[in-house]
């Protein structure tokens, strides 16, 4: 009778050892950690994460990653402000050499006010050290700067914005 059942089920994988467990957990851990990220939930995942920490390490382990975490996390902050200040830069002079290339005029410079992005840097991107997000956006034509309150609006929700939510008309 034993071997009736043997024939009849399925071949059983060798035992796994505690340490093949280990990493499975942790593994399964961190997919979950990257399944909550893509589903925007950045707290689930850090705590998903954390706990594959804690299951490899334990406490020490933890406070080693946050601290590590955190450091570069400021360290990024700071080149990244450095960085977008360049790019800034850089974005500034091809936007202003690809100007004068430009022959038809446009229906923005008919109306006498500059459309340079942000002339004034008063945008909260400007302000924020994120002015190159803006740049980038208004130069691949996917965006534009509203002469009335300097935001950075979608073209193709120009008219939406002009009608409900431009705090300057």
């Amino acid at each position: 009778m034993d071997s009736d059942m043997m024939d009849t089920e399925s071949p059983v994988p060798a035992a796994p050892t505690p340490a093949t467990d280990r990493h499975e957990s942790i593994r399964n851990l961190l997919a979950l950690a990257r399944q909550l990220i893509d589903q925007g939930n950045p707290s689930q995942a850090l705590h998903a994460v954390v706990v594959a920490t804690k299951n490899t390490g334990g406490d020490e382990a933890v406070v080693k990653v946050m601290d590590r975490a955190r450091d570069l996390y400021r360290n990024k902050l700071q080149t990244s402000s450095a960085a977008d200040e360049l790019a800034s830069l850089f974005a500034e002079c091809a936007i202003a050499e690809a100007a004068p290339l430009r022959t038809e005029p446009s229906q923005s410079s008919t109306t006498g006010q500059s459309f340079e992005p942000d002339a004034q840097g008063s945008s909260i991107l400007s302000e924020a050290g994120r002015k190159q997000i803006m740049l980038d956006a208004f130069a691949d034509g996917s965006s534009f700067v509203c002469l009335q309150c300097g935001g950075l609006v979608g073209s193709d929700r120009k008219d939406e914005h002009y009608a409900y939510w431009c705090c300057k008309i």
